[in-house]
């Protein structure tokens, strides 16, 4: 058993006693290009990290679901029978909500196989930072109960559920994207998300032949997906397809683009604006992999970032910075990843040139008395598996 793994079930036994039934551990996702386009019908292109939460987990012979965290002091109790997607607050509400998406689609049968758990959640996820730690629990924790409950349901399925958990139950209005990343990853390949159809491929990335890599760059600026500001996106991005004519943006392209600035004020075509030309930049990225390599993407990465910054106007001063200082130091290309205000920007750099980055955009940070970001390699990992 390797240390992270020991780490879980030591943690389980000391909140519970015991042994576990099993472990079970899923990734966080970096998305490598492709924001706000999953709630929109667009495509995404993420990829599971070497970052991990795992989840040790023993079934009961009663109805009481017990959930603990490492990062959180108490153990939370509720029954099954009492699941209540607006009673579930706080941190357990990742954990619980998947409990509650998965039993409100369950009968007959499969209803008889749910018992109570004990589930104990441990994890490297860095939180708050836009690499979807939130994912990471939902998929560890989905997959744990669908073999401790024998329900049989595929990847697919699970990332469904992963997402009506965090739309229902936690209140963030997000798309599919982070629970398939979560589910779907494969080392070294990024996974090219149709998020409209659901159908996925997944395509290599070819950075370790390349001599290249990303660097995470941590702001250490705390975001909330549930907070205002991306409902609002995700309302001016309903509102500009519904003036527009269509069911969702994905049905527009770059060429519909003078319609929109004739038709839409300002603000909502900008919106708008961002979403056509991030999906474009979606195809363009993995047509670039297929093509030219690893390093024919990082003008797209340059290109999304101005869109985020100017277009839809979720980027940060510190996110900013540590872009526009990568660049300078010599990145490939950068951007900030995840839902924005505030979090992580990604850093395609070449391997040697990694540590000078680093340096580098931690120096800037200081002379703009910033708080220190926390700068860190990720490489494109395994999915959700169980582990024990």
């Amino acid at each position: 058993m390797n240390k992270v793994l020991q780490l879980g079930s030591e943690y389980f036994s000391s909140q519970f006693g015991g042994a576990p039934d099993g472990l079970w551990s899923a990734p966080g996702r970096v998305n490598l290009i492709g924001e706000h386009t999953d709630y929109n019908g667009g495509f995404a292109f993420p990829i599971a990290i070497d970052k991990r939460t795992t989840v040790a987990a023993r079934a009961r012979a009663d109805r009481l679901l017990r959930v603990a965290s490492s990062s959180f002091p108490g153990v939370v109790e509720v029954s099954l029978d009492d699941l209540d997607p607006d009673a579930l607050a706080g941190w357990a509400a990742y954990p619980l909500g998947v409990a509650w998406a998965i039993a409100g689609g369950a009968s007959g049968s499969a209803a008889s196989r749910m018992s109570g758990v004990d589930l104990a959640l441990t994890s490297d996820v860095p939180a708050g930072a836009g690499l979807s730690s939130s994912a990471a629990v939902e998929c560890a924790v989905a997959l744990a109960l669908n073999d401790l409950w024998e329900l049989g349901l595929d990847r697919q399925e699970l990332a469904r559920i992963g997402q009506l958990a965090e739309n229902r139950v936690v209140g963030a209005p997000t798309g599919i994207m982070d629970q398939s990343a979560s589910l779907l990853g494969e080392t070294d390949h990024g996974i090219l998300l149709d998020c409209q159809s659901l159908l996925t491929e997944t395509v290599a990335l070819g950075f370790a032949g390349a001599g290249v890599g990303l660097l995470v760059i941590d702001t250490r600026t705390s975001h909330s997906h549930a907070d205002g500001g991306y409902a609002s996106r995700r309302r001016s991005c309903e509102d500009g397809a519904r003036r527009l004519g269509v069911g969702s943006l994905r049905a527009l392209r770059p060429d519909d683009l003078p319609r929109a600035a004739a038709q839409l004020d300002g603000q909502t075509y900008r919106r708008v604006r961002h979403i056509i030309t991030e999906n474009q930049r979606v195809l363009d990225t993995v047509a670039a992999l297929r093509t030219s390599g690893p390093g024919a993407i990082g003008p797209f990465l340059d290109e999304s970032h101005l869109s985020m910054r100017d277009d839809f106007e979720i980027s940060t001063p510190e996110l900013d910075l540590a872009v526009a200082s990568a660049q300078e130091l010599g990145a490939l290309g950068a951007r900030m990843t995840g839902g924005g205000f505030g979090g992580a920007a990604l850093a395609l750099v070449r391997n040697d040139d990694a540590r000078k980055v680093a340096a580098g955009i931690t120096r800037d940070f200081a002379r703009a008395r910033y708080t220190a970001p926390h700068i860190f390699p990720v490489t494109a990992s395994e999915g959700a598996r169980r582990e024990l």
